[in-house]
């Protein structure tokens, strides 16, 4: 059994003296674990490292073993991260949100999501919104996604709040009078030509974070990991 495909790194743990035993997600794979021997070389180190991303190449004798990997680098965006601390945070959120999909269930636009997060991330370009967005697809792809379709209330004007219970869309004027036991629904989140200020980044995050912990993180008895309550904090700084 063998697959090569491009891949980002997702965890790196050593394994025996010399090896390491890699965790990626690669584009047509999904999440997917394997031996990488030699792994804890000087020279393999600065390649397995998580948030790069490399071409993957997996063999096996059976498709359910653990099989070992070959590795290549294509860009190593870790480096770069590692000097920023609201960058690392970023990274660590974005890399909990792989960690959450089923292994070995192909998730391609997620993975073209999360490669354009890790760029942004790499170059400290405006990423905390596109972070957002991939949280949301991430909850779609979980099959937990918000329908944003059109107002729960059947009202009318813009969609500016969501239901915490059944995750639909409610408009400004049907949820006037229920806006404190709303969720704030900022509009870059379904309009792409939107402006994303700080404090519709924090509602963003506010959102997507009451739904994975609701329907993901909860019933596996997970919780989510320190790096995003610091980047929460720095975003309202």
């Amino acid at each position: 059994m063998q697959w090569d495909d491009e891949a980002i790194i997702v965890s790196v743990r050593p394994h025996g003296e010399t090896s390491a035993l890699v965790e990626v997600f690669a584009r047509r794979r999904g999440r997917w674990r394997g031996l990488v021997r030699g792994g804890r070389s000087r020279h393999r180190r600065p390649v397995l490292q998580a948030g790069n991303k490399v071409r993957a190449t997996w063999r096996a004798r059976l498709e359910d073993q653990l099989g070992s990997f070959a590795i290549e680098p294509v860009a190593q965006y870790a480096p770069r991260i590692w000097h920023d601390p609201a960058a690392l945070a970023g990274l660590e959120a974005l890399l909990f949100g792989l960690r959450l999909l089923p292994e070995r269930d192909a998730h391609e636009r997620l993975h073209a999501g999360a490669c354009v997060v890790l760029e942004r991330l790499a170059e400290d370009g405006p990423w905390p919104a596109l972070l957002a967005r991939f949280e949301m697809r991430l909850l779609a792809e979980l099959g937990f996604g918000l329908d944003l379709s059109a107002c729960a209330a059947g009202g009318a004007g813009p969609l500016v709040w969501v239901s915490p219970k059944s995750g639909r869309a409610v408009s400004e004027e049907a949820g006037r009078p229920y806006a404190d036991r709303l969720l704030r629904l900022p509009a870059f989140l379904h309009d792409s030509a939107a402006p994303a200020a700080a404090a519709d980044i924090r509602a963003a995050f506010a959102l997507t974070g009451h739904f994975l912990n609701r329907h993901v993180l909860q019933p596996r008895g997970l919780t989510f990991p320190p790096g995003r309550a610091r980047l929460l904090a720095r975003l309202g700084e």
